[in-house]
Formats: C-alpha cells, sequence, structure tokens
C-alpha cells in the first residue's frame, strides 16, 4: 500500500486563503447591512493605496494571526515573510472595501475557469467584446510597471473604481496572493505574466444579453449612502 503525504501550502496560497476568510464574512454582513461589517468596510476602505505602517488603527482588521499559528508540517514564516504577508492583505482588504462599497452585489468572487475573476479578466471585462480600449490597457500596463507596493496600491486602486462602477467582481484572495509574490525578487514579472494570461483568458459567455451581467448574484446592485464617506 502506497502512502502519499500532500505538499505544505505555500505562503501565498495561505495568504490568499487569508484574505478571502476575513473578507467573506464581511461582505455578507454588508450586503445584510449589518452595522458590525458596515463600520469595519468603512474603516478598511480608507487605507486603500496606502501603507499599512500609516494606518495603525486597522491593525485589528488586518489580523494576520493565523499565519504565526504553530501547524504540524508547516515552518513558522520569518519576519520578511510577514512583513510582506501583512503589507499583501493591506492592500487587498482595503481595495475590496472600496470595490465593495455601496454595491448590493459581492465584489469579492473567487476565480473559476468557467468565470475569470482574475485582475487581467476584470479589467478585460471592461472593454468591448471585440475591441481594446487603450485607455484602460494602459491603466493596468501602468500598475504592472509599478516600482513599490504602495504605488501598486494606488495604481490599482483607480482600476478597482472602475470596476466597482461596472458591477465587475474581483478574487481578492488571488489578488492578495499575487501582491505578496511581487514583493520578492522575480515576482514583478510572474505578476505581470498573471495578468496578461487572465486579460486573453476573459470569454464573453455563449448567448450573453448586450449590457446583461455575466455573474449570477441573485441581489441586485443598488448605490446606497449607508457608507458614503
Amino acid at each position: 500500500m502506497t502512502t502519499t503525504t500532500s505538499a505544505p501550502p505555500t505562503v501565498r496560497s495561505r495568504i490568499a486563503d487569508l484574505a478571502a476568510a476575513r473578507i467573506t464574512p464581511w461582505q455578507e454582513g454588508y450586503l445584510r447591512d449589518r452595522p458590525k461589517d458596515v463600520a469595519a468596510l468603512a474603516r478598511l476602505r480608507r487605507g486603500a493605496g496606502r501603507d499599512a505602517a500609516e494606518l495603525p488603527d486597522l491593525w485589528a482588521l488586518v489580523d494576520t494571526g493565523p499565519l504565526h499559528a504553530r501547524i504540524e508540517g508547516v515552518r513558522l514564516l520569518g519576519e520578511e515573510e510577514l512583513v510582506r504577508a501583512e503589507n499583501a492583505l493591506h492592500a487587498a482588504l482595503t481595495l475590496w472595501a472600496l470595490h465593495q462599497q455601496s454595491r448590493g452585489v459581492r465584489m469579492h468572487r473567487p476565480h473559476a475557469l468557467k468565470r475569470p475573476t482574475g485582475l487581467g479578466a476584470a479589467v478585460r471585462r471592461l472593454m468591448p467584446p471585440n475591441g481594446i480600449d487603450e485607455p484602460v490597457r494602459k491603466r493596468l500596463v501602468r500598475a504592472g510597471t509599478a516600482p513599490d507596493l504602495t504605488t501598486l496600491s494606488q495604481r490599482l486602486r483607480d482600476l478597482i473604481v472602475l470596476l466597482r462602477r461596472a458591477d465587475i467582481p474581483l478574487d481578492y484572495g488571488l489578488l492578495a496572493g499575487q501582491l505578496y509574490a511581487w514583493q520578492w525578487p522575480g515576482g514583478v514579472d510572474t505578476v505581470r505574466r498573471e495578468w496578461g494570461r487572465s486579460f486573453h483568458s476573459w470569454q464573453e459567455p455563449t448567448g450573453q444579453t448586450p449590457g446583461a451581467s455575466a455573474d449570477d448574484d441573485t441581489t441586485r446592485s443598488t448605490d446606497s449612502d449607508k457608507d458614503a464617506p
């Protein structure tokens, strides 16, 4: 009898899972208008495009506690890994909060092959089915040439505003993992390639009614002032 053991999770995958685990209950609570979740989103939104060190009041929300946990078969993370993980989580959670603001549908959606929600695919959805919107494409390219994570977050913020306006969701777990990878040597090129593949992966669903959403969320989108700045 052969015994197989699975490989331990990578740091990147742990960060992706943690981001999704943090966002999901906030998102569901926000859509149900629960005061504590509406308040959490409002607090997080202030950090979009800003360095994590600037807003110590968000540290309780951007909680990296699970990354410090001792798990059998999984090594403890080093200081540099933890700092970069915190930066990636801060950027992803705060950008999601900006994206979700005043929207009545889920702006965080897990990626699936038949419904890609990576950054590239989301940006492609902003464009005409059979054409390229050059100003929008250049925004994605400009994000990919950011010299550091804070600048990248600021440039992503501009794209998120466009996605929010069009009710186009994003996989923020996937994005958090990419933002972590971005900070390591060689990571910028890796993430740029992933965004490029994601951009080309989007295909307009067959039979899609022009102007209709490709998402199957049963909650209709509404603009609300419940968390207006």
